[in-house]
């Protein structure tokens, strides 16, 4: 049976996103860092790891990209999912009651429109969405509630005291699953993705040459974003998810072009486009 990390505890997200892309039949290993699960990884004592990437309303999780860097190891798919946030509790509490909220940071930012809609509340963030329930459930605190999911509230037994308050419905997390060993690189470049992190020379108009090397050969940037090199003051590792399978001659042609403006140049993974499930 696969044996599949994610950082949370029972009832995260990560698990839900583990369960729509493996299906039930796995084995799950909570994590309490993003960085356990790549160790897990990484030390085989998981089979894949599945980490969120980036949020289509807060953005980037820079963690997670650093961690690409720094491990040896790839992506090898990806999906998304809608992520619905629900406030809950160990009572039904009205709104108004509500003194104190546990939540991940992105949650929180995730809705913030909600949290400031709320008066005198106390906001606290906390490692995980579902942690922030298990806490809830545990400490049995009077007029606290946690965000997180649906399924977070099933698993602790907490009462929803509202849901869907995220700042928008439209509120997607996208999901990489990382493999030591597995290298599912097939044949249709059309369907596929393939991730890449570079460090640039210091030359005049570095960057736009670096764009050019994928403009010039149509193909076609879904991302880029950049990220500090430690110990390299103001220096930057940018980072792009270009469609394209690293078999494709004009992928190799790219890359090997940008690896002549470039100090380092790691491809992270190539891997089916993947699907996007809704709540």
């Amino acid at each position: 049976m696969k044996v599949i990390a994610y950082q949370g505890e029972t009832g995260a997200y990560s698990e839900l996103a583990a369960k729509k892309f493996f299906g039930e039949k796995i084995k799950l290993s909570p994590s309490l860092t993003f960085e356990s699960v790549f160790n897990k990884v990484e030390n085989d004592e998981a089979q894949y790891g599945v980490v969120p990437v980036e949020n289509s309303l807060y953005g980037s999780v820079f963690e997670t990209l650093d961690l690409l860097k720094k491990y040896s190891f790839g992506i090898i798919g990806e999906l998304n999912l809608q992520i619905n946030h629900y406030l809950m509790s160990t009572k039904k509490y009205r709104l108004s009651q509500i003194k104190k909220i546990y939540s991940h940071p992105q949650a929180l930012g995730q809705c913030s429109e909600f949290i400031k809609s709320i008066k005198n509340v106390n906001v606290n963030p906390v490692y995980d969405t579902a942690g922030a329930a298990k806490i809830i459930s545990e400490k049995n605190e009077e007029f606290a509630a946690a965000v997180a999911s649906k399924n977070a509230a099933k698993e602790y037994s907490l009462q929803i005291i509202k849901g869907h308050i995220q700042n928008n419905e439209e509120n997607f997390t996208r999901f990489l699953i990382i493999s030591k060993n597995d290298r599912r690189i097939g044949k249709d470049d059309t369907n596929y993705k393939t991730s890449v992190c570079f460090e640039l020379k210091s030359i005049p108009g570095a960057l736009f040459k670096a764009l050019s090397v994928f403009a010039l050969r149509d193909i076609n940037l879904t991302k880029i974003e950049s990220r500090p090199i430690p110990h390299k003051t103001f220096e930057y590792l940018f980072y792009v998810d270009l469609i394209g399978n690293v078999k494709d001659n004009k992928i190799k042609l790219a890359l090997n072009h940008l690896e002549e403006i470039s100090k380092v140049v790691k491809v992270l993974g190539s891997y089916p486009i993947g699907k996007t499930y809704k709540d």
